[in-house]
C-alpha cells in the first residue's frame, strides 16, 4: 500500500519552476537544467489532476525542459555576432517576468487588505455652522490705508498697463485682406490694350495702387504670354520691358485654374 503524498498546488508550470529554484537556492541566471528537470518530472508524475487543460501546460513545460537538457549536451550554438547562445536564456526571461508579475500581485493584494481596515466618517457639521460667514471689520481691514495711498496704488497699476502697450503696434489700424482676382486684372489689361497697342510693363504697373495689385497684374501678364495674347520683348539689359498685343484675346468667365 502506497504512502499518500500531499502536493502543493501551483498556479502553473512557471510557478512550479520558481518553487523548485527557491527550494534548492539556485541562481536563476545559472539554472542546473538536469537537476531541475529531474525534480520537475518527479513532481508531475505524482500529480493527480482531473483538469487535462492544466495538466497539458505542465507537460508542455516538461517537454521544454527536456529540449533544453538535450541542447545543453550538444555543442553550443553561435549567433550572428559570434557569441555562444545559452539554451536557458528564453526560459530565464520567462521566469523573471513571471516572478515580477507574481510579486506585483502580492503587493496589490496587501494594499487591498490594508484598504479594508480604513474607515471613513462622513461630515456631521450642522447647517448653521456650514452657512456661517465671519463678519468683516472694514476698519480693521483698511487699517491705515488712506485715499492718497489708494490713488498711488491706482496710478502704479495704470502705469504698468501702459508699459505693456507696444508703442509701434498699438498704432496699427485694422488690417484687411484686399481681394484682387486674376479675372479682374485680365479685364483691366484687355481694356487698357484697346487704347495702347504697345506699352511698357513699367507704364502698366504705375497704374496699380498696392503691392497686391502689382503681383496679380504680373501673374496676369505671364498667363497672357502663355496664351499668346501678347508679345513681350526687352531690347537692352535692364531696359524697359515692352508689351505688344497680338490680336488674340481670350474670353474669360472665371479665374484662371478655376479660381
Amino acid at each position: 500500500m502506497g504512502i499518500p503524498v500531499k502536493l502543493e498546488v501551483f498556479e502553473g508550470p512557471l510557478d512550479l519552476l520558481l518553487h523548485l529554484i527557491d527550494k534548492n537556492k539556485i541562481d536563476i541566471y545559472d539554472i542546473p537544467i538536469v537537476e531541475i528537470t529531474n525534480q520537475y518530472m518527479e513532481y508531475i508524475r505524482n500529480m493527480q489532476r482531473e483538469d487535462l487543460n492544466v495538466m497539458s501546460e505542465f507537460l508542455v513545460m516538461a517537454a521544454t525542459l527536456l529540449d533544453i537538457k538535450c541542447r545543453m549536451l550538444l555543442p553550443k550554438e553561435v549567433n550572428e555576432e559570434g557569441e555562444e547562445e545559452d539554451p536557458r536564456q528564453e526560459l530565464v526571461e520567462q521566469l523573471l517576468q513571471y516572478k515580477m508579475y507574481k510579486y506585483i500581485a502580492y503587493e496589490l493584494k496587501d494594499r487591498e487588505l490594508d484598504s479594508d481596515m480604513i474607515l471613513y466618517k462622513g461630515p456631521t457639521i450642522p447647517e448653521e455652522v456650514k452657512e456661517y460667514v465671519e463678519p468683516v471689520d472694514l476698519d480693521k481691514l483698511l487699517g491705515d490705508l488712506t485715499l492718497q495711498k489708494l490713488s498711488a496704488i491706482f496710478q502704479e497699476v495704470m502705469k504698468r498697463q501702459t508699459d505693456k502697450i507696444d508703442p509701434v503696434r498699438s498704432k496699427f489700424g485694422k488690417i484687411e485682406k484686399e481681394e484682387v482676382t486674376l479675372t479682374d486684372k485680365f479685364t483691366y489689361i484687355h481694356s487698357y490694350m484697346k487704347d495702347h497697342k504697345r506699352f511698357s510693363f513699367r507704364q502698366l504697373l504705375e497704374q496699380q495702387h498696392t503691392k497686391m495689385h502689382i503681383v496679380v497684374t504680373f501673374l496676369a501678364i505671364l498667363e497672357m504670354m502663355k496664351l499668346g495674347e501678347i508679345h513681350v520683348e526687352q531690347e537692352v539689359t535692364c531696359g524697359d520691358i515692352m508689351i505688344e498685343r497680338t490680336g488674340i484675346l481670350t474670353e474669360r468667365t472665371g479665374d484662371v485654374d478655376g479660381n
